[in-house]
């Protein structure tokens, strides 16, 4: 019994860490990247679906980075910006939250 209830523990506090980084994911996202790609959090976790976002996001980001560079060029120094390695990273954890197949919806707007 104590074993399930630890497993249940661990489980649940696995969970709120992973969502921590969707939620500071969606803020980074609103405050650096809104406006660069003319597009609120919904509109562009919907983008792609949940795998897409894993290989976007995959290798510090270098795919999402190239295919965002390249639709928004204005948004290249913000995402190429040494400081934002981590960020993305946690942008990423958004992305993957609420990715089109996830049936999540992020309440940001």
């Amino acid at each position: 019994m104590n074993k399930l209830l630890s497993l249940l523990l661990i489980a649940a506090l696995s969970a709120s860490v992973a969502s921590a980084d969707a939620k500071a994911g969606q803020k980074i996202y609103l405050k650096t990247l809104k406006a660069k790609f003319n597009m609120n959090g919904t509109k562009f976790a919907a983008e792609h679906t949940v795998g897409e976002w894993e290989e976007l996001f995959a290798d510090g980001a270098k795919g999402f980075i190239k295919v965002y560079g390249e639709r928004f060029p204005n948004a290249v120094p913000v995402l190429t910006n040494p400081s934002m390695s981590d960020k993305l990273q946690d942008i990423g954890d958004f992305a993957k939250e609420y990715g089109s197949d996830s049936g999540n919806v992020p309440s940001c707007g």
